[in-house]
């Protein structure tokens, strides 16, 4: 018997900007597109209190993953308890995200590769080497790779070898 996988989309709640964000993302990610936009009707104005016509839900894809962007209103805010991840093989794939991704976003949600974007979302960009870095915490190696780690807004990859080689920490 041949079982599907199911597939989790994530949703996520805005006030007014889904079409905005959706759009905006799809332009950060090369492997990306819009789908269906969804649109308020008459029906249950007096609940959502929406404009009819006006955007209800985006769907869109990165890289095969789809998503849902929906203008909910107000009441909900994105925290960092959600983050996307984005790893990444280069330094300079991990620079290109973190540049798009950060524009316009909240600098001092900025540590150690996370960020926060214009709307909210929190995300983690960093190049698929840190993790053989930093994941040793038996390891004077990785130790000194995590205090180097810990300084950084934006992952500087070279920095990290460098710390995690004994070659200096900044």
């Amino acid at each position: 018997m041949k079982t599907s996988t199911p597939t989790i989309t994530p949703c996520l709640w805005f006030d007014n900007e889904a079409e905005e964000a959706a759009r905006f993302y799809v332009s950060v990610f090369k492997n990306a597109k819009i789908g269906r936009i969804a649109r308020y009707g008459k029906e249950g104005h007096e609940i959502h209190g929406r404009a009819e016509g006006s955007v209800m839900t985006v769907d869109f894809e990165i890289d095969g993953q789809p998503f849902t962007a929906l203008n909910g209103g107000p009441l909900f805010k994105f925290s960092e308890a959600i983050s996307f991840q984005v790893p990444c093989e280069t330094q300079q794939e991990a620079d290109y995200y973190w540049e798009r991704l950060s524009e316009g976003g909240d600098e001092n949600a900025q540590q150690c590769g996370w960020l926060k974007d214009k709307y909210g979302v929190s995300w983690q960009v960093f190049p698929k080497a840190l993790s053989d870095l930093v994941g040793d915490p038996q390891s004077e190696k990785s130790e000194r790779a995590m205090r180097a780690l810990l300084e950084m807004k934006k992952v500087d990859i070279e920095k990290i070898r460098r710390a995690y080689d004994g070659r200096g920490e900044g």
